[in-house]
């Protein structure tokens, strides 16, 4: 199975595709989709968009798995983080590709086995599992990773986490 893992972002939106046979997990791409503040939105939306396609037309995923939006203090921030995931998610509509969703919670336990894990863990703990001599940068690119890992772990009870 491959899964691409999506960390959403708008200056940075993480990715990581990764090929999960019988419980081997093997990284076959990762990194980060730029796009500049003084680009207009519209186009920093289309530039995600865009990416995604490619990502998806290049590994063609069985799975993909985005992590939730985490809100924070800044509304302009979130709502304008929403959009991108939404750009991405668009660009994800009708591939064939089924769509999950995990909160940061649900992917620092599934990766590491605590829930409240800090980030250094979480990427130690993805260094480990794909067997790499470092971690990997940028964190967005390891968040990414980190989520496609955690759906490849759900395994069995993944249904719960469809998006419909």
């Amino acid at each position: 199975m491959i899964i691409l893992g999506i960390d959403p972002g708008l200056a940075l939106v993480g990715y990581g595709v990764i090929s999960s046979v019988q419980n081997k997990i093997n990284l076959l791409e990762c990194g980060v989709i730029k796009t500049k503040p003084d680009m207009p939105f519209p186009r920093r939306l289309s530039i995600i968009y865009d990416s995604v396609i490619d990502l998806i037309q290049k590994f063609a995923p069985d799975c993909i798995a985005f992590e939730e939006l985490f809100a924070g203090k800044n509304v302009k921030t979130v709502i304008q983080v929403a959009q991108a995931r939404g750009a991405a998610m668009a660009a994800t509509f009708g591939t064939g590709a089924q769509l999950f969703e995990y909160t940061p919670m649900q992917i620092k336990q599934a990766v590491v086995g605590y829930g409240r894990a800090d980030k250094k863990q979480v990427q130690e703990m993805v260094r480990l599992l794909l067997s790499m001599d470092k971690i990997i940068r940028p964190d967005d690119a390891a968040d990414a990773v980190a989520c496609a890992i955690c759906h490849a772990h759900i395994g069995k009870f993944s249904e719960t986490f469809r998006i419909k």
